[in-house]
């Protein structure tokens, strides 16, 4: 595991973008729940870290595609998949599995 941001850096209700050998990550901290996803919006690449972001939704700003929170799709399309990342919160920090194929 490692060590990649602290929680309380991570707004409530918004998010932070880190990078993690050069992958864009957005951390989102909706109502306390903290997830890790691609940066990039499936759509045309758009920053996830910049968007709308309510508990459930996170609503890209670019052509306002919506993604579900807990099901990690697009709300109109649940075959569109928003990459998410496996992380473990302790002692106040975020912690990565630095073992995901894709890092």
């Amino acid at each position: 595991m490692k060590k990649i941001a602290k929680i309380d850096q991570i707004p409530l209700n918004g998010s932070k973008l880190i990078m993690v050998n050069n992958e864009p990550i957005a951390l989102f901290n909706l109502d306390g729940r903290i997830i890790a996803w691609d940066n990039r919006c499936p759509h045309r690449g758009a920053s996830l870290a910049d968007s709308h972001i309510s508990k459930e939704v996170i609503q890209c700003k670019f052509h306002l595609w919506k993604f579900d929170a807990k099901l990690e799709c697009s709300v109109e399309n649940h075959a569109i998949k928003i990459k998410s990342y496996p992380i473990q919160l302790k002692d106040g920090y975020v912690y990565l599995d630095e073992r995901t194929d894709s890092l």
